[in-house]
């Protein structure tokens, strides 16, 4: 593990990535403590008491606690969650957007262009439903939250949270670009582990103080660590589609005759659909707590993670996305093309439109495997912290954004590495060309 770490920060152009990628997400955990102008974060702290354990608690651990204190980053980044949901499904079924997506690079920076339009307008709407909900809270004693009334504080909470979440995108792009691994993951990952220390030390208060025994938080853990290897396990797991070669002259020469593989992950989508799928059910959750209608109340108390209409919409959010989010990342029609023009078939299926439809069957399989597993995850350890009671919010979900994010960071990682070792082997050899 030393000699890994020491390879890490040998390699100069891995060692500033990463040192600017912590760098980012420092800034990042910064700002979600810069607070809210006009908020009495005393009030403020009584109302989100109650709410640990619940999606509010859910929302304020995927922005970091930032929600919880009324900060600049307190819509955090599901605006551009939100905003990328709705560009990909564009894609599909509008067909001016489809051709924009195979468009190359040209297309993709116009798509990112609507994308960060699409957040700052959502951020706009979400900004000034929590100023409007801001000015209706009350403390337990009555005292308002807000001091300042009026439309004054609604402009200046939609200016400085659009600021804050379109400041956080940028962060995350300049972390993708310019550091290692998926930058928006990472500060949804940064958000997620900020909140360990707080639960932790909220667990050790609980069983000096009786209110929580060491059984319970003893089934706790062992939940948290069988989940953590379920996730590890199945993540690395993948059909390998068997290709083989017809032998080709090319000059003088044969080529090909070998034989490879095509990995098929079981679960294609990674930590996408359980983001999508919260990003979806916490808006209208979250608007519905500021607002005091009695159906919407109602409606707002069965959307807990503990409630079984949560969970069966939860769930059916987790498979659509899983289904959508392969369907655009992996097409069998252009895989199958691409094998064809290689000289490469799949035993016993006839090149061309056979393969594809292979593709697409064995994929559908994977597919849908990996969309009861990431259910499974995100909903079965929510519901049984739910019963415990727990005094914060860690399920299945977390831990899935949380590993899954590690995994894909540390393979981007041991990528670079893999290319500085094949580089570094290959440095000072000259190939000479042979003639026969």
């Amino acid at each position: 593990m030393l000699a890994s770490i020491q390879n890490i920060f040998s390699i100069p152009e891995l060692r500033r990535r990463i040192l600017f990628t912590l760098g980012m997400l420092a800034i990042y955990r910064v700002g979600c403590h810069v607070p809210l102008p006009g908020v009495d974060r005393v009030v403020l702290a009584q109302f989100f008491e109650g709410t640990q354990g619940t999606l509010l608690g859910l929302v304020s651990a995927f922005t970091g606690g930032a929600l919880e204190r009324m900060t600049v980053f307190a819509l955090g980044i599901m605006p551009y969650i939100s905003a990328s949901i709705i560009m990909q499904l564009l894609t599909v079924v509008f067909e001016p957007v489809e051709r924009l997506s195979k468009d190359g690079e040209a297309g993709r920076k116009i798509m990112t262009k609507w994308t960060r339009y699409g957040t700052v307008g959502l951020s706009i709407v979400q900004g000034a439903g929590i100023a409007v909900g801001l000015q209706a809270m009350r403390g337990p004693a009555g005292e308002p939250v807000v001091a300042m009334q009026g439309v004054g504080f609604i402009v200046l909470t939609v200016i400085t949270l659009t600021a804050g979440t379109a400041f956080i995108m940028w962060l995350g792009e300049q972390i993708t670009e310019r550091g290692i691994g998926n930058g928006i993951s990472l500060i949804i990952f940064a958000g997620i582990v900020a909140m360990m220390p707080s639960a932790l030390v909220n667990s050790i208060r609980l069983l000096k103080t009786g209110a929580m025994t060491f059984t319970v938080l003893l089934i706790i853990l062992v939940v948290m660590v069988a989940v953590i290897w379920a996730i590890i396990f199945m993540e690395r797991g993948q059909r390998r589609v068997p290709i083989h070669y017809a032998k080709r002259a090319v000059g003088s020469r044969n080529m090909g005759g070998q034989s490879s593989h095509l990995p098929l992950k079981i679960n294609m989508s990674g930590v996408i659909p359980p983001i999508f799928a919260s990003s979806i059910i916490m808006f209208p959750s979250t608007v519905a707590q500021f607002v005091d209608i009695p159906w919407v109340q109602t409606l707002s108390s069965m959307m807990t993670p503990s409630h079984w209409l949560y969970n069966v919409v939860y769930v059916a959010f987790i498979v659509f996305f899983c289904y959508f989010y392969t369907a655009v990342t992996f097409n069998p029609v252009d895989v199958a093309d691409n094998i064809k023009r290689q000289g490469g078939y799949v035993p016993g299926v006839r090149p061309g439109k056979a393969t594809s439809d292979y593709l697409d069957t064995v994929l559908g399989r994977l597919t849908f495997a990996g969309a009861i597993y990431i259910s499974l995850v995100c909903v079965l350890p929510s519901m049984l912290i739910g019963q415990f009671n727990v005094p914060f919010f860690f399920g299945g979900t977390s831990l899935l954004i949380v590993v899954g994010v590690g995994l894909d960071t540390a393979s981007q990682i041991e990528a670079h590495l893999i290319s500085r070792s094949y580089e570094g082997f290959m440095k000072g050899v000259n190939i000479k060309s042979r003639r026969r």
